[in-house]
C-alpha cells in the first residue's frame, strides 16, 4: 500500500507544469516566512530540493543573503547511515553528490552541532494529517532526527495533493510537527 501510494503521488508530481510549480512554491515560501516557529528559529536545517520537490533553493538563497539565520544543509558520508550537517555560507558551495542531491563540496563542509538546530525542513513524498510521512525509502531523516537529544521543530513541505488522511506508520517514523502546503498549514496532532 505504501509503495503504491508513493508511486501515485510521485507520478502526480512529475506531471506538474512549470507555471503551477512556481505558483505553488511561491505560496509555500510565503507560508514558511509567516509562521511563528520559523520566525523565532535561528539555526535551520533545510533539505536541498531535487526535481519536482517543493523547491527550497530560493528560500535558502534569500536567507543566506539576509544573514539573520544560520542555514544548514545535510550531507551523507559513504557507509554512514546517519546524515551529517554543514553550515552553508554560499549556494555556490553546493554540488551534486549522493542521489544527485546538492551537498556541500568537500572543501566547503563546516560541521555544525546538530544539538543546536532549532528547526528542520523535511522532504517527503506523502504526508498524513498526523505528521507521518513516506519519504524516498532511505530513512536518512528519521535516523538523524532520532539521534537528537534536543528536539527541533520539524516542518514537512508538500504540495496539497501530497497530503492524505492516514498512512501506515512504522516504528522508526518520526512525525512532523507542521506540514506546509500552498493551501494550508497543518498543525499535526499525533494522538
Amino acid at each position: 500500500m505504501k509503495q503504491t501510494l508513493k508511486q501515485e503521488i510521485l507520478d502526480k508530481r512529475k506531471k506538474l507544469d512549470q507555471k503551477s510549480i512556481e505558483d505553488k512554491n511561491k505560496k509555500i515560501k510565503n507560508r514558511i516566512y509567516s509562521i511563528p516557529e520559523f520566525k523565532k528559529s535561528k539555526n535551520i536545517l533545510f533539505y536541498v530540493s531535487l526535481k519536482n520537490e517543493v523547491n527550497t533553493y530560493e528560500l535558502i538563497k534569500e536567507l543566506l543573503n539576509e544573514k539573520e539565520k544560520t542555514v544548514l544543509v545535510p550531507y551523507v558520508l559513504r557507509n554512514n547511515p546517519i546524515m551529517q550537517v554543514s553550515e552553508l555560507h554560499n549556494f555556490e558551495e553546493l554540488e551534486p553528490k549522493s542521489f544527485d542531491i546538492l551537498e556541500p563540496k568537500d572543501n566547503s563542509i563546516r560541521e555544525f552541532n546538530p544539538g543546536k538546530i532549532d528547526l528542520v525542513i523535511v522532504p517527503g513524498v506523502v504526508f498524513d494529517l498526523t505528521g507521518h510521512r513516506i519519504g524516498y525509502g532511505y530513512a536518512y531523516y528519521d535516523r538523524f532526527l532520532k539521534t537528537l537529544k534536543q528536539k527541533p521543530i520539524k516542518i514537512g513541505l508538500a504540495y496539497d495533493f501530497q497530503i492524505v488522511d492516514k498512512i501506515p506508520e512504522e516504528q522508526h517514523d518520526i512525525p512532523m510537527d507542521i506540514i506546509l502546503t500552498e493551501e494550508r498549514a497543518i498543525e499535526c496532532n499525533q494522538k
